[in-house]
């Protein structure tokens, strides 16, 4: 039987590989002049000022809490279920999936990434990659992930991050598209008929 302490492990090099690979692409948006924090334009898409600062206090709450579960907190513990080795092991491989998944998605986007919703001065619709079959591989990626850590800890905590997280998705996706269709209008409502939102259009 696999000890908890192995499971906090896998957990970490999952953090510490996606952490690694996002912190090289912010840098290389950044270098290429492309703005990592959001725009008035953006600022308004999200929700307005208030709906920034829930977000940035949700991001440092969520910090906190995974330095918390790593470091083995006892109430952290207490959410935890029943899960047999191999599905748990089924997570981590899942895990490094969907972070080779969100790799090739931000090493198509390259400098045309954002986290936020905005785009470039002078933003080029990429269809290339996952993006020729998946609108949003990104949000795929991110998604997969967090099912992954929930099968990975096994923890309640965990479950409930990856609905809010694919709630927040589901949310925030028709903003994006609606962003992208005032920028490249009738090029976008054709890619959109031939791709799918989060799988490719069967």
């Amino acid at each position: 039987m696999t000890s908890e302490a192995t499971f906090r492990l896998a957990f970490v090099i999952l953090l510490v590989a996606l952490f690694a690979m996002r912190f090289y692409f912010m840098v290389k948006v950044r270098r290429s002049g492309g703005r990592l924090m959001p725009d008035r334009r953006a600022v308004e898409r999200e929700g307005g000022p208030g709906m920034l600062i829930v977000r940035i206090a949700l991001f440092f709450l969520l910090m906190a809490f995974l330095v918390m579960y790593i470091s083995g907190m006892v109430w952290v513990d207490l959410f935890s279920f029943p899960l047999p080795d191999w599905l748990r092991w089924m997570g981590f491989g899942l895990g490094l999936l969907c972070e080779a998944f969100w790799t090739w998605t931000q090493i198509n986007l390259d400098t045309q990434w954002s986290a936020q919703l905005q785009l470039r001065r002078e933003h080029q619709l990429v269809t290339t990659g996952p993006y020729a079959h998946i609108r949003h591989p990104l949000y795929t990626a991110m998604c997969g992930w967090g099912a992954a850590l929930a099968l990975l800890t096994a923890n309640w905590i965990f479950v409930a991050l990856t609905v809010l997280s694919i709630a927040g998705t589901l949310a925030r996706v028709p903003k994006e598209e609606q962003m992208m269709l005032e920028a490249f209008g009738d090029e976008y409502k054709t890619y959109m008929l031939r791709t799918g939102r989060f799988f490719p259009r069967v």
